[in-house]
């Protein structure tokens, strides 16, 4: 290395000659390291406040809803989360939470209307399958079957596909095709295995009804070993 062959005089002076030439570089750099490390932490302040903004609207939504008498300020809270918050999950929670009461009140097209708005705005997937379930069995207690069909791709399910193959199953039905029903439930069926009990004894009773005892029946447990073996013994 060069710097072996200086001595301590020559290099002082190589290294002032080179701070001389760079040092507005060096100072540049960690000024806006600093200016970087201190505007990423704002950021971060400004998300966490805004986050906690949005959840007390929601949790004014929430109340306001439960309580007797509202009137409109459940539409005034959720025009201020669409309004201020539009890119918050709680915007879409807030519209499936007013759809949920909306039905529970018997208005069908204002629910209708609250679940499309999550549908066609929100850009979380889970939210927008949560509602085209929703909105489909809504069509279907409406009557609309076509409708209901017509929002249900299983091909896009996800991890919804319990729930859009049953909604399916219950659509066909109600349109006459108890075949095209009977495939739906069963794929359903083998969908919900080992994820819900309750959800898949709901299916082997539909099954049932459609008379498909092989897919209603609940397949038996294979015997022990230990029992295998004192069978064979007992022969």
């Amino acid at each position: 290395m060069v710097e072996d062959y200086l001595s301590d005089r020559e290099q002082e002076e190589a290294l002032l000659v080179w701070w001389r030439e760079n040092w507005i570089w060096i100072v540049s750099g960690v000024g806006l390291g600093i200016a970087g490390l201190l505007g990423w932490q704002y950021w971060n302040r400004q998300e966490r406040a805004e986050a906690e903004r949005a959840a007390q609207v929601f949790s004014d939504l929430r109340t306001s809803l439960a309580a007797p008498g509202a009137k409109d300020q459940p539409e005034t809270l959720i025009k201020q989360l669409d309004a201020e918050y539009k890119d918050s999950p709680y915007s879409a929670q807030g519209h499936l939470l007013l759809a949920q009461s909306k039905v529970a009140a018997g208005q069908f097209e204002q629910a209708s209307n609250e679940l499309k708005a999550v549908i066609e705005k929100s850009t979380d997937e889970a939210l927008v399958q949560v509602a085209t379930v929703r909105l489909a069995r809504l069509e279907l207690q409406l009557g609309h079957a076509d409708q209901a069909l017509a929002l249900l791709d299983v091909n896009k399910a996800g991890a919804f596909a319990v729930q859009v193959h049953e909604v399916r199953g219950d659509a066909l039905l109600a349109k006459g095709d108890r075949s095209g029903a009977r495939l739906s439930y069963q794929a359903a069926l083998t969908e919900s295995a080992g994820k819900d009990p309750t959800g898949t004894e709901l299916l082997r009773l539909k099954l049932q009804d459609l008379g498909d005892v092989q897919s209603a029946v609940p397949a038996a447990p294979a015997p022990a070993a230990s029992t295998a073996k004192s069978e064979t013994k007992a022969q």
